[in-house]
């Protein structure tokens, strides 16, 4: 499976990425030990020039790591076909150890990159490197991740064989596993709509409230956290069956396949940039009453919350068109 194009480019990826990262981090214990913006010393000076390629590499870095989710997806999806008894990428997930375990952890680092290029782009708006120390930090932490990120996925895609039975998305996501899959396919589609409803109103009047009074940013984070999870454990629980109008089929991936229009894509797209968005908005609360940032972080805050509001609205409106257009009526 290595040879598949799909596979080939992600592991290139997975090597770029982690590549580039591990320079940074590098270069990111040299910031920690060695900063310091009252020096004019040769040193100084080459930290802060160096630090524009640096920074500039590691937002090329993660935007790769953020696309490659669903490069991920995409060849997951492609390759079913050459494994017995799978029907979608739930099935060339199951045919190897590590597919869904490196599916989490590309969903948390993708989580993760988004918000480290927030607080870089917030770093940019200060004439006092103000985030540099905090942003280099944070990135000592994410290259690990994004490395064993890379061995896994490397592990998972090695091995792949095509003489594998792996077992259909309809065993997978079925209710009574007594497996996560299985408990979210378990949950009432009602109580699950309600709760999401709920969750994504109360993130609508806290976004709302914090573009007009500007407090409130790290409950509104919260609130877009819950609404990313809620709106994950949703895809399995209640909106897939609507959408294959199958009341057994709680697939999160069969959705992705040109059959139902790719919808899945923009799904998980909109959830996934409501999620870096929100969650945004609370990373930045600690640096808004900083001099050199004082006007630049509310200004991003702003931007923030009406395109997790933009996101999340376009999850919504797509979630209950589809509802509300099939022709499942469960409980009817």
């Amino acid at each position: 499976m290595i040879q598949h194009p799909g596979v080939l480019s992600l592991l290139a990826a997975s090597a770029l990425v982690a590549g580039l990262l591990a320079l940074a981090a590098g270069f990111g214990l040299r910031i920690l030990l060695r900063w310091d913006l009252r020096s004019g010393s040769d040193l100084q000076l080459a930290l802060e020039r160096e630090t524009y390629l640096v920074s500039t590499l590691v937002a090329f870095a993660l935007g790769t790591e953020i696309l490659s989710l669903f490069l991920f997806i995409f060849t997951a999806d492609n390759l079913h076909g050459l494994f017995a008894g799978a029907m979608c990428a739930a099935g060339t997930l199951n045919a190897a150890p590590g597919g869904y375990a490196t599916l989490l952890l590309k969903v948390a680092d993708c989580l993760l990159a988004g918000l480290w290029l927030i607080l870089n782009h917030a770093d940019t708006r200060g004439y006092d490197y103000p985030l540099i120390r905090i942003k280099y930090a944070f990135l000592l932490v994410l290259a690990p991740l994004v490395l064993a990120e890379g061995l896994l996925t490397y592990r998972y895609f090695g091995g792949l064989k095509a003489d594998v039975i792996t077992s259909c998305c309809g065993s997978l996501f079925s209710q009574g596993r007594g497996d996560l899959a299985g408990d979210l396919a378990s949950w009432p589609e009602g109580r699950v709509m309600g709760i999401l409803a709920g969750v994504l109103g109360a993130t609508f009047l806290e976004g709302i409230v914090f573009l007009r009074t500007r407090r409130g940013g790290y409950l509104f984070a919260g609130l877009s956290g819950l609404a990313f999870l809620a709106g994950a454990a949703s895809l399995v629980s209640f909106i897939s069956v609507y959408i294959y109008e199958l009341p057994t089929h709680h697939c999160p991936f069969c959705f992705l396949q040109a059959e139902y229009g790719h919808v899945g894509y923009f799904l998980y797209g909109t959830l996934l940039g409501g999620g870096i968005t929100g969650l945004g908005v609370g990373a930045l609360m600690p640096f808004r009453t900083h001099l050199s940032l004082a006007q630049a972080v509310p200004a991003l805050q702003r931007r923030l919350t009406q395109a997790t509001l933009l996101l999340f609205g376009l999850f919504a409106l797509l979630v209950a068109y589809r509802v509300w257009t099939s022709a499942l009526r469960l409980g009817a």
